[in-house]
């Protein structure tokens, strides 16, 4: 998340009576195109994260998986509101933030003063534009999880292990790769839109879910038809036009970054389509529309990282590898795995994040990005969020599971989820 050009000194940062100014002195254009960002990144999880998995997934589980989507997205922001934003991007330590803006605390403006709350990371904008736009990288976070557990997990179970992952998973890494005073950001980890913290995140802990859960029955032994692929490229097309909210938004400014990381992102996400498409070819000789929308994810994944650091061509390049290495993920690494990572949330956002991040160190401008990429530093960021989030993912599914129990009954899961949990039927 870059904020270095606006980040106040640490002694102000640090003081929450330093956190409120002039209204004169926010900058109206950040504002508006922040908001319009946040808009954005929400359209990814709702509908687009909702349409491009409730495509894949059996007729039978359509309506369970569009209802998972969207509690997630409810669950995680009334966390996010309730302590999630203070613990990941107010001041505190190396491995969490404080406690000062718990519930929002302080976003109320002071009309008759004409002062404002607002971050030390984004002090040229009001604190609640920035908290919102920290809310939505929150809930497609999560979301991106449903495509690992779908068609084989209770309603029940989603809802609390969610809540669990949230607040001990997503906010502890956003925080130390994204807070300047996080231990991985002090290191130097460069993450532009979230590549460790969003993609590499939830394609460990979705890795973990599908061992922990179980594959589905019939699993390497039935035809799973997706119910309508055409949903599927409705949604990636949703993910495309929201994904330049997720990574131009992630300026925090409307000004030169911002368009570089618009620009860089469709290339990036075109280049990986045809990646993954010459993939396929080659070793299927046939193109798909699914390999097709995956591969412009994989690219949209793999540049998220990268966005404000590199030039134009690097952009294509990152997209293209990373389109053939998800592909890889997706078949020949999710073979050996022997995971029913059902929507491939590993072999596309896990692998696309790791491809992405070690990229960046790669092929990261010093002119672009004012810093030094360290590669050394990128594989360490990788390694240290893809262990945590897997190993910490692994101990509250089973908490989770003492407590509600994690997977539907065999009855459940022959009949669909849409009827057996929800008493409803697609029309």
């Amino acid at each position: 998340m870059w904020c270095a050009a606006w980040a106040l000194p640490a002694s102000a940062a640090g003081d929450a009576a330093a956190a409120m100014v002039d209204m004169a002195t926010l900058n109206a254009a950040d504002t508006g195109w922040l908001m319009v960002c946040t808009a954005l990144v929400l359209l990814m999880t709702l509908p687009g994260v909702a349409l491009f998995y409730a495509g894949m997934v059996r007729r039978k589980n359509v309506l369970n998986t569009l209802a998972s989507v969207l509690l997630v997205a409810c669950v995680v922001s009334v966390l996010w509101f309730a302590a999630g934003y203070s613990l990941a991007f107010t001041p505190g330590n190396g491995l969490l933030g404080g406690v000062t803006r718990l519930g929002f605390a302080g976003f109320d403006p002071d009309w008759a003063g004409q002062r404002v709350s607002v971050s030390h990371m984004a002090p040229h904008v009001p604190e609640v534009a920035f908290a919102m736009f920290q809310l939505s990288f929150a809930v497609i976070t999560a979301a991106l999880l449903v495509g690992a557990l779908v068609e084989r997990m209770r309603f029940t179970a989603l809802l609390v292990f969610i809540a669990l992952w949230t607040l001990a998973v997503y906010v502890p890494v956003a925080h130390w790769v994204w807070e300047p005073g996080g231990w991985l950001a002090r290191l130097g980890a460069l993450d532009f839109a979230g590549g460790a913290v969003v993609h590499v995140n939830a394609g460990a802990a979705g890795l973990a879910c599908a061992w922990y859960l179980g594959p589905r029955q019939g699993y390497g032994r039935e035809a799973f038809e997706p119910y309508n692929l055409g949903w599927t490229m409705l949604g990636a097309s949703l993910l495309l036009i929201g994904w330049f909210g997720f990574n131009a938004g992630s300026a925090l400014a409307a000004d030169s970054r911002a368009a570089l990381a618009l620009a860089v992102t469709h290339l990036a996400a075109v280049g990986g389509a045809l990646g993954w498409l010459a993939a396929e070819w080659l070793l299927r000789r046939r193109a798909s529309l699914l390999g097709l929308c995956s591969g412009l994810v994989a690219g949209l994944v793999a540049i998220t990282p990268a966005a404000g650091y590199v030039g134009l061509g690097a952009a294509l390049v990152i997209g293209l590898i990373a389109g053939a290495v998800c592909y890889w993920g997706a078949t020949g690494l999710k073979r050996a795995l022997g995971a029913d990572d059902a929507l491939d949330v590993f072999g596309v956002h896990g692998v696309g994040g790791i491809v992405g991040s070690l990229l960046t160190g790669v092929f990261a401008s010093r002119s672009i990005a004012g810093v030094q990429a360290q590669i050394g530093t990128q594989l360490l960021t990788v390694l240290v969020v893809a262990v945590f989030s897997f190993v910490a993912t692994g101990v509250l599914l089973w908490l989770t599971d003492r407590l509600v129990g994690l997977r539907v009954s065999g009855a459940s899961e022959q009949t669909g989820l849409d009827l057996a949990l929800h008493r409803e039927r697609l029309g």
